[in-house]
């Protein structure tokens, strides 16, 4: 499980770095991700 979770986890990250331009888009990116992470994760 925790092998799924970390997986899921680097696959959202990524997804996040490529969808955007600026360090600050990357902080709002990231935090949607961890969102998105913890409502999966409910």
């Amino acid at each position: 499980m925790k092998m799924i979770f970390t997986f899921l986890l680097l696959l959202a990250i990524a997804a996040q770095l490529s969808a955007c331009n600026t360090v600050q888009g990357f902080g709002k990116d990231l935090q949607r991700g961890g969102e998105a992470i913890e409502r999966t994760a409910k």
